[in-house]
């Protein structure tokens, strides 16, 4: 498959269930999020997101507006953004990285009230940071253990 010209995100829907069933993921990358078929069951305030690559499913994460956002900043307006994964076969096209840089004006037309994105990136996740660095997150000094070590938390204000 060529590269793609045309990076959207979308709230999944079901036409998407069965792409993103079918993603693969390395074990060195599963250690670090989740596979998009282990998101399934949100609840309520978890927005799951699609990236798209010419309307093909090729990026999933979440975008949380739950109490748990609390857990990494004080900000009311904040949401929280976990389990980014691209499947494996579409890896080092750049889809990540385009996949993010449509964050802002994504949540700018969806959540207009958001105002700061945090993550929590693990420290020896070294690819994840230097994308986020990429795209305009900073890290913001603080630290949380995760389930498999220290986590970087990293933000970035729209």
């Amino acid at each position: 498959m060529q590269k793609a010209e045309h990076i959207q995100l979308d709230f999944r829907s079901a036409e998407h269930l069965p792409i993103l069933a079918e993603f693969e993921l390395p074990d060195d990358q599963v250690q670090f999020t989740a596979h998009p078929k282990e998101a399934l069951n949100v609840v309520e305030g978890q927005h799951p997101i699609v990236i798209l690559a010419d309307g093909h499913p090729v990026g999933f994460f979440i975008l949380h507006a739950t109490e748990r956002v609390k857990e990494y900043t004080s900000n009311p307006h904040a949401m929280l953004l976990t389990t980014l994964s691209i499947d494996h076969r579409q890896q080092r096209k750049g889809y990540a990285r385009r996949g993010m840089l449509a964050l802002s004006s994504f949540i700018r037309s969806q959540f207009p009230t958001c105002s700061e994105v945090v993550l929590a990136v693990n420290h020896k996740n070294v690819p994840a940071q230097q994308l986020y660095e990429r795209v305009g997150f900073q890290d913001t000094g603080r630290r949380r253990m995760g389930p498999i070590g220290e986590q970087w938390v990293m933000n970035i204000t729209l």
